[in-house]
């Protein structure tokens, strides 16, 4: 994998190249999905990325839920997430499986028909930051799915790739200084094997 920065005074864009990383027999099941795939506006029974297309528009053709049956939609399972005080993320759904990012960007992937937790990765924010916490540290937009990975953003400035099947840790980079007054909340941008990351800024610098 190759990395490189693009920088400019505001905003910080990492890219880097997204076909990193071998496979195991484990972690090769789970299809993969590229540019084409995730830019299908006729396929409903996905939804590759954070706004389901490349377009953005978040808006789903399926025609499954209409007037004469939402009355009746009801829960078929939930799921408990004690430690999580913050989800404001669009969650993705790959092949019938949920991945979403919830409280200090604890990413977790669940089965969508049963609710069973496949698996949850910690990427450890808060001892990250420990020390110096910034304001809104817990919140995230959410994550991209690109060809069998899940890249998600840190807000203390972490760029990192895992894979989508077992949530190996398959890379991770430092986009910004951590004594900079700038975090990330945004949701990473993966296309053309590339994944673009912006950041955020304050002026009341990095300490709380």
């Amino acid at each position: 994998m190759k990395f490189s920065s693009l920088r400019t005074p505001l905003t910080i864009c990492l890219l880097l190249v997204a076909a990193c990383g071998k496979e195991t027999a484990q972690e090769s099941e789970i299809a993969i999905y590229d540019d084409e795939a995730i830019a299908d506006e006729s396929q409903t029974g996905n939804w590759l990325a954070y706004g389901r297309t490349h377009n953005e528009r978040r808006f789903s053709p399926s025609d499954q839920i209409d007037t004469a049956n939402v009355a009746d939609l009801k829960v078929d399972w939930f799921l408990d997430l004690p430690r999580d005080v913050g989800l404001v993320s669009t969650p993705l759904v790959v092949d019938g499986t949920l991945y979403f990012t919830g409280t200090t960007n604890v990413i977790r992937a669940v089965d969508a028909a049963t609710g069973e937790l496949l698996w949850e990765y910690d990427p450890e924010v808060a001892k990250e930051v420990a020390g110096n916490r910034k304001i809104g540290w817990k919140h995230n937009r959410g994550i991209s799915f690109y060809e069998g990975k899940i890249f998600a953003a840190t807000w203390d400035g972490r760029l990192f790739a895992l894979d989508a099947k077992s949530a190996r840790e398959i890379r991770t980079v430092r986009t910004f200084d951590m004594e900079r007054s700038l975090y990330i909340t945004g949701t990473p941008k993966a296309f053309k094997g590339k994944v673009l990351i912006g950041n955020g800024g304050t002026e009341n610098g990095p300490y709380l």
